[in-house]
């Protein structure tokens, strides 16, 4: 049995693995008030007299463990559940829990994380460890599983949410909305949004390579919307041919009537604020169209391996530079490696440390080791390694040792010890 991940050893439970979670919730905008049923089917790695969900600042009121009901006990971050039976390893078991509270983010080393108020609505921020201030969950990166989730909301308000758009129910002033993701995904990638917004699909976007993209916003800025992300089936179509075809299940763009620190990527949908609706966003719609392969499908066992989801993203806002007539990727190359070699070089990318997981150095020395491949490889060679990377890995786990394998067999040992110079030692390399 694997052990907790050393960057968040508080989360997650690695005696089970997940493999659906079902949602019932209900959220009131004005009370700022959840309520929620969490229906989780899982199987036990090992013997299990009781086990660990995460959920922070809700109270549970009521777990039945396969239609029994089972003794809980409710710490700040934890939820330890005993069932009536011993749970035996192999078996398939299944966790009701009955649960409700004023969602807020939860403090942690990275800052606030998890669901969040907004002016007139909500946003969850799940990375790296936000589900549980909205969901009891496994909050482990390497524990995905499929997810449904039926929302319920005041008539006034739309809910956009991780999965594929179902059916939408309204009664006695409430709208229901449900969403089924299919595909494994990774709590932290699980998202939910309400405001006063309307959906309407992105104009170019549902054909020919491209999926269709729904834009959820206010109507207020629904223009603005359309502008900013006018070239995203532009983006989608570089994509495809440079990493291969679109991997989600749906492509949801969302805009907050609130400005935004950040854009944020969940599984097939990422959020903006209203102030990423200007030109110098672009390369972060990029960004996070980008993470739809790396991150979201292609994904992380751990979070050491942080550099796989970000560098990757990043590299894919130089490719777009160029494609859309701005700076050529060399250029941007050039530019990010002046920038970096003026900082600290503490920092091994292949381990960063918890502390400097998120830290800019991982993102651009990231870009930049994949850069360097390219000049090695040629760029036939390489693109073969990113289409076969997302091919090989689709919706599945992998590690900075996979990617070496990989380089490997594209390039052999003069290209992962040219990988290695980036990753595994803290002195800078010459980009040339």
């Amino acid at each position: 049995m694997s052990a907790a991940d050393p960057y968040a050893p508080q989360s997650g439970d690695t005696s089970y693995d997940v493999d659906s979670y079902d949602l019932a919730l209900g959220y009131r905008v004005r009370t700022n008030r959840l309520e929620g049923t969490a229906t989780i089917v899982a199987v036990a790695r090992v013997d299990l007299a009781s086990f660990a969900l995460d959920l922070v600042g809700l109270r549970t009121t009521r777990v039945r463990v396969d239609g029994a009901a089972a003794r809980f006990a409710a710490g700040p971050r934890v939820l330890r559940v005993t069932p009536a039976a011993r749970i035996a390893a192999g078996d398939r078991f299944e966790v009701e829990v009955t649960y409700a509270g004023a969602p807020a983010p939860r403090r942690s080393r990275w800052g606030t994380v998890g669901w969040e108020e907004l002016t007139d609505g909500s946003l969850v921020a799940g990375q790296p460890i936000g589900a549980p201030t909205w969901f009891p969950c496994n909050d482990r990166p390497d524990d995905r599983a499929r997810m449904r989730m039926e929302i319920t909301v005041d008539d006034g308000y739309t809910v956009a949410a991780t999965g594929v758009v179902g059916a939408t129910t309204r009664r006695g002033g409430r709208v229901t909305t449900v969403f089924t993701s299919g595909v494994p995904t990774a709590t932290y990638l699980a998202a939910v949004h309400v405001g006063r917004y309307r959906t309407t699909p992105l104009a170019g976007s549902g054909a020919g390579v491209v999926p269709a993209v729904t834009v959820t916003a206010p109507p207020a800025l629904a223009a603005a919307s359309d502008r900013a992300f006018s070239s995203v089936p532009d983006m989608l179509r570089l994509f495809d041919r440079l990493f291969g075809a679109y991997p989600q299940e749906a492509c949801a763009l969302v805009v907050t009537a609130d400005e935004l620190e950040i854009p944020l990527e969940a599984q097939g949908l990422a959020v903006f604020g209203m102030n990423h609706l200007v030109p110098a966003a672009q390369r972060l719609v990029a960004h996070e169209l980008a993470h739809q392969w790396f991150g979201n499908s292609v994904g992380i066992a751990r979070w050491s391996d942080i550099w796989l989801n970000e560098g990757f993203a990043c590299y894919a806002e130089w490719l777009w530079s160029e494609e859309s007539g701005g700076d050529d990727v060399d250029a941007c190359a050039a530019d990010h490696y002046r920038r970096l070699a003026a900082k600290p070089r503490d920092l091994l990318l292949v381990d960063p440390g918890p502390d400097d997981m998120f830290d800019d150095r991982v993102y651009k020395r990231g870009a930049l080791a994949l850069h360097a491949l390219r000049r090695r490889l040629g760029d036939g060679a390489f693109f073969d390694l990113l289409r076969e990377w997302t091919s090989a890995h689709r919706h599945a786990l992998v590690t900075t040792d996979d990617f070496r394998a990989a380089v490997d067999r594209a390039g052999g040992a003069d290209a992962v010890d040219l990988l290695s110079r980036w990753i595994d030692r803290e002195a800078l390399p010459a980009l040339s």
